[in-house]
C-alpha cells in the first residue's frame, strides 16, 4: 500500500485548500445559515475539482473532502462526486456517461443518494414508489441516486419526484424527504452478484469481480463521508489548540496544563485513526480490490472516534464551546451528523461482523 499522494492528486488537495480558505469563512457560512453556498460551488466547479476526480479516483476526493470538512463548506461535494461523478463513470452506459458527465463536471448537474437502501424504495418496470425519509443536499440536487429493496440503482429526476419535503438536519446540508409514485426512473449498473464490468456498455472494468454496482457505490460514499469527518475532526482540533493556547487559566495558557494536552492527544491520535483507514480503503477501491470491509473500517473509526473528537474540541473551548454560533460548534454539529450518516458505530460493527464471518475461516 502507497498512499503518497500523485501530483495531480496533490495539485488538487492544494487549490481545493486555496478556494475553502477564501470562501468557507465563519462569515459566510453563518450568512448561508442552512443552505448551500452557491459561489463557493461555482468556484469549486470552474476550477475543474468535482471533474478532477474522475482521474485522482477516490482517494484524491477524500483529500479533497478533508480540505472541506476542515471548513465545514456547505457545498454538496461528497454527494455529486460519489453518487454522481463516479457511480456514472463506473457504472453507467456509454450513453449515460456522454450524457450525464459533462454537466456533473461542471456543476450544473447535482447528484445526491437515497442510501444505503432501507427496502422503503420499490422498482417496477422502470417507476420507482416509496418513500426516503432524508435525504443529504436533496433541495440543491437535479437528480438522485436510489437504491431500491432489491439493491438496484435508479436515477431520478428531482423534477419528476412526488414530492420533496425540506428536512432540516443536525448539519446544514440542504436534506429533504423523497417521495415517490410510480416515478420513472433509469437503471444504472448490473445487479447484485454481478461484475459490474460485465454487460454490454458498462462502466470501467477497475472494479472488482463480484462487485455490484449497489455494493461498489456503497463503498465509496463510506470512503468519502469518512474523510469528510477526518477534515471535520482536524478542524475542530485545530481550533481548540488554537484557543488553548492563548486562553489563560491560573496565569498561564489551558494548552500547559496536562489534562488539556491528554485530552488533545487523544483527539489527535482519533482524527489519523479515520484518516489511515479512509486512506487504506480508498486505495483499495482504486486498486480495483475488495473495499468492503475496509470502508466499513473507516466508516466505524469515523463514527466513534469522530463523536470524541468533535465532543473534545467544544469541551477544551469551556463556555465558548456552548455557543451556538462560535465556529467550533459547527463542527460539532457536522461530526454528530455524519456519525448517524455512516450508521452509527454498533451498525457498522454488526455488518463487518457478519462480513468477517462470510469470508475464508483460515
Amino acid at each position: 500500500m502507497d498512499f503518497t499522494p500523485t501530483e495531480e492528486q496533490e495539485a488538487a488537495r492544494d487549490l481545493a485548500a486555496r478556494i475553502f480558505g477564501d470562501l468557507a469563512t465563519h462569515e459566510r457560512l453563518a450568512a448561508a445559515g442552512t443552505g448551500s453556498d452557491a459561489e463557493l460551488w461555482k468556484a469549486l466547479c470552474a476550477a475543474g475539482l468535482p471533474g478532477a476526480v474522475e482521474e485522482t479516483g477516490l482517494l484524491g476526493l477524500v483529500l479533497l473532502l478533508e480540505e472541506q470538512g476542515r471548513r465545514t463548506a456547505q457545498v454538496p461535494l461528497a454527494a455529486t462526486c460519489v453518487y454522481g461523478i463516479l457511480a456514472v463513470a463506473r457504472h453507467g452506459t456509454e450513453e449515460q456517461r456522454a450524457r450525464l458527465l459533462p454537466g456533473l463536471r461542471d456543476g450544473t448537474t447535482v447528484v445526491t443518494g437515497a442510501f444505503p437502501g432501507t427496502g422503503g424504495v420499490v422498482a417496477h418496470e422502470g417507476r420507482l414508489g416509496g418513500a426516503v425519509e432524508w435525504v443529504p443536499w436533496l433541495r440543491d440536487a437535479t437528480h438522485v441516486l436510489v437504491a431500491d429493496a432489491e439493491r438496484g440503482l435508479w436515477l431520478v429526476r428531482t423534477e419528476d419526484a412526488a414530492r420533496i419535503e425540506p428536512v432540516e438536519l443536525t448539519a446544514p446540508w440542504s436534506a429533504g424527504r423523497l417521495v415517490l409514485d410510480g416515478t420513472a426512473a433509469e437503471r444504472l449498473g448490473t445487479g447484485s452478484g454481478s461484475g459490474a464490468g460485465s454487460g454490454s456498455g458498462s462502466g470501467s472494468d477497475a472494479v472488482g469481480p463480484g462487485f455490484d454496482a449497489y455494493t461498489d457505490v456503497l463503498v465509496a460514499a463510506r470512503v468519502a463521508f469518512a474523510g469528510l469527518q477526518a477534515g471535520v475532526c482536524a478542524g475542530s482540533l485545530a481550533k481548540a489548540v488554537e484557543y488553548t493556547s492563548v486562553r489563560e487559566q491560573f496565569g498561564r495558557p489551558l494548552a500547559t496544563h496536562q489534562a488539556v494536552q491528554l485530552r488533545a492527544a487523544d483527539a489527535y491520535m482519533d482524527t489519523e485513526a479515520i484518516r489511515v483507514t479512509a486512506y487504506e480503503a480508498a486505495w483499495r477501491h482504486d486498486e480495483g480490490l475488495d473495499a468492503a470491509e475496509a470502508a466499513l473500517t473507516a466508516a466505524w473509526w469515523a463514527s466513534e472516534a469522530g463523536k470524541r473528537v468533535v465532543h473534545t474540541g467544544q469541551h477544551l473551548h469551556g463556555g465558548m464551546g456552548a455557543d451556538l454560533d462560535h465556529p467550533v460548534h459547527r463542527h460539532f454539529l457536522w461530526g454528530r451528523q455524519l456519525d448517524a450518516y455512516l450508521g452509527c458505530g454498533t451498525e457498522l460493527l454488526a455488518e463487518l461482523g457478519d462480513l468477517l464471518a462470510k469470508g475464508d475461516p483460515s
